[in-house]
């Protein structure tokens, strides 16, 4: 609860600067400086800059857009899977450029200010509930009232709120595996910790994820010296649930997770006796809810960083040197069932952020095909 209090309040400091071409006034205004919540979308922020900017704005209709260093930023993700994604060294302040008119239509959906994003934003948490329940049914039969009272927990950032909401959708929890041995060792009963949680909820179900991919064909010891995102192109995207695969006396890990997404590319050394092998690609089903289209959700992310691991670099193999998930960098060790009840975004997806350096060019081309294949 304490690290989900965490992500609810984190907040990323924006500098945002007028597009030179609009501004009409001399001097030119100074930038606005605003702090954005991690769990919301830059154009709920609009009501905030546009006060800041108007008096120099150009006579015409407001269609309102960012973009970070030319890239036009795509809206309904969310603001802290944005910045993880774009900013592998942190920039803070991070320094975007906001445009209220020449909307690119060819790179980005239409949005139309809050609605658009409320309606992306209950459109994903269908999308979550048919990848966990089989159906959109806990969604679809929420009330209206209590809809905008989960929409507004999540503008407001009242995690309370959201918890109380929330909890009518019944989706329940993952059983947290490192969080139940901790309990089993505390003064609380077995009844209602162990024998509970080594019961009735044995069986998670999948657990819905957005993995967005960056590839780098060099190698680098600094983040800042990354190369730079300037095309949503240079992004892979793979939106696919998970399950998480119990074996007694092993605990499924972030990187289990992230080797069930990427079979064919993740080839590490054994913690243990440092042998390399190749882990055997398996076919994953992929679940898409029909309210989403596979065009929208073609580049997402979020922040969180992760310990690059050992890797064994072969023909078709990649190195992972950066996860990122709400601005954290968990060991890849971590027991994956606690990223997700702590880590998960309000609309139940957990975005992670991966940056994978891959030996030859021929393995890059092979990821963009595998994910081509998982957006279909």
């Amino acid at each position: 609860m304490e690290a989900q209090k965490y992500v609810w309040e984190g907040a990323i400091p924006l500098q945002i600067h007028l597009n030179e071409s609009e501004v009409t006034t001399l001097p030119p205004p100074p930038p606005a400086l605003i702090l954005a919540p991690r769990i919301g979308y830059l154009p709920l922020l609009i009501p905030l800059i546009k006060p800041h900017f108007a008096a120099t704005l150009p006579p015409g209709v407001d269609t309102v857009w960012f973009d970070y260093k030319g890239l036009p930023l795509k809206w309904y993700i969310p603001t802290g899977v944005l910045f993880d994604l774009l900013c592998a060294e942190p920039e803070r302040p991070w320094n975007l450029t906001v445009h209220f008119r020449g909307y690119p239509n060819n790179l980005l959906i239409p949005c139309e200010g809050e609605d658009s994003v409320k309606w992306s934003f209950i459109n994903s948490l269908k999308e979550a509930d048919y990848i966990i329940s089989g159906n959109c049914k806990n969604v679809m039969h929420m009330s209206q009232f209590d809809q905008l009272e989960l929409w507004h927990s999540v503008m407001n950032g009242n995690l309370e709120a959201y918890l109380r909401t929330s909890s009518k959708l019944k989706f329940g929890i993952v059983e947290d595996e490192y969080t139940l041995k901790i309990d089993l060792c505390s003064q609380k009963s077995r009844k209602t910790t162990g024998e509970v949680g080594m019961g009735g909820q044995m069986k998670t179900g999948k657990i819905p994820v957005r993995l967005y991919i960056w590839s780098v064909s060099e190698d680098f010891e600094d983040f800042e010296d990354m190369p730079k995102i300037d095309s949503w192109d240079k992004i892979s995207y793979i939106n696919q649930p998970i399950e998480i695969h119990r074996e007694e006396g092993k605990c499924f890990t972030l990187h289990d997770a992230l080797k069930s997404l990427m079979p064919e590319f993740l080839v590490d050394k054994s913690l243990i006796d440092e042998e390399s092998f190749r882990l055997e690609g398996e076919d994953e089903q992929v679940i898409l809810s029909e309210d989403l289209s596979s065009n929208r959700m073609a580049a997402e992310g979020r922040e969180i960083s992760c310990q690059s691991v050992e890797s064994t670099c072969t023909s078709g193999a990649a190195e992972i040197k950066l996860v990122r998930i709400q601005g954290i960098e968990p060991k890849l060790e971590i027991p994956f069932s606690w990223v997700v009840n702590n880590l998960k975004n309000p609309e139940h997806f957990l975005h992670i952020c991966v940056c994978l350096k891959f030996p030859q060019v021929n393995s890059l081309d092979r990821l963009l095909g595998y994910t081509t294949q998982m957006q279909q």
